[in-house]
């Protein structure tokens, strides 16, 4: 491999997701540097061959390509703000979460040291970071994304870009992210279910699996409906799920359990219905949670 193909990285942030990424790029063979708020955190990356630098100007100075993997847009701008004027050249890549508008701030904020910049997304956890079903995606400058592609890639092999608008990656990352709380929550639930009447949470497992898998078969159908606004081809309807309400309240009652968190769901499918739309399926929630532009 020549040396063009192994270009040179430094990576802002040695969390659990930060040090997966640097681990990546060492495996790969891409000279790395690391730095971190907390020095002592990178320990296990020097041992693996990374170069620390302990000043974040430093840090930057090292390396083309500079990769953030902090807590927020915000937490990345605090910790460069001082030293901005050495991004100047440099390509910034931002791997942590937060808000379309905070990713178009920071980008700003680039693009006036003189950076380019890519803001993206890793869809799985650390421990999968590096492998060839690892999706990533990003939204930014092309010209970035297609010069950099070959060195991102090393982070997993599933690369998409987005498009040229800088916060899609954020945008993409709120849109699918918002099933994950829910989704888990639903899970906990059937646990502490079956928890109360003495059975383990493994044993329902395969059946979950396959209740997703449903779900997911039926994505497109709901997409197709969502876009068309046209809301009958699903076939579960708002009044299927508005009927079972009260049983909803007498499995948390029979189980001992919290279903509080319910409470929400069961509000906007009783606005739902109240305002005629309870024939329509599942889907027409969308018009309820979508708040009129006059409203935002």
């Amino acid at each position: 491999m020549i040396d063009r193909e192994r270009t040179s990285v430094t990576v802002l942030g040695t969390g659990s997701m930060g040090r997966a990424l640097a681990e990546a790029f060492l495996a790969a063979g891409h000279p790395t540097t690391v730095w971190n708020r907390s020095p002592h955190r990178a320990a296990p990356l020097v041992a693996a061959g990374a170069k620390q630098q302990l000043a974040i100007a430093d840090a930057i100075a090292a390396s083309p390509v500079i990769i953030a993997c902090m807590t927020t847009f915000r937490a990345t701008h605090d910790s460069l703000a001082p030293v901005g004027v050495g991004l100047s050249g440099r390509t910034l890549v931002t791997l942590n979460s937060g808000t379309p508008s905070h990713a178009k701030e920071l980008a700003q904020w680039a693009a006036d040291q003189g950076a380019r910049f890519l803001g993206g997304a890793i869809k799985n956890v650390p421990s999968a970071v590096g492998k060839p079903d690892t999706w990533l995606y990003f939204g930014g400058e092309q010209a970035a994304f297609d010069e950099h592609a070959q060195t991102l890639r090393v982070l997993g092999g599933d690369l998409v870009y987005l498009g040229a608008e800088p916060d899609l990656a954020a945008l993409y990352e709120s849109a699918v992210g918002a099933t994950l709380l829910p989704a888990l929550l639903g899970f906990f639930e059937g646990a502490a279910i079956l928890a109360a009447r003495g059975l383990a949470a493994r044993t329902m497992v395969p059946y979950s699996a396959k209740w997703l898998q449903m779900i997911e078969s039926l994505l497109p159908v709901m997409a197709e409906e969502i876009d068309a606004r046209d809301y009958t081809r699903l076939g579960s309807s708002i009044a299927l799920f508005h009927a079972a309400i009260a049983d909803d309240e007498q499995l948390g009652t029979e189980s001992g359990l919290d279903m509080s968190w319910h409470a929400p769901m069961h509000d906007l499918l009783r606005r739902a219905v109240a305002d005629g739309r309870g024939e329509q399926s599942i889907t027409a929630l969308i018009e309820l949670l979508a708040k009129p532009a006059t409203q935002r």
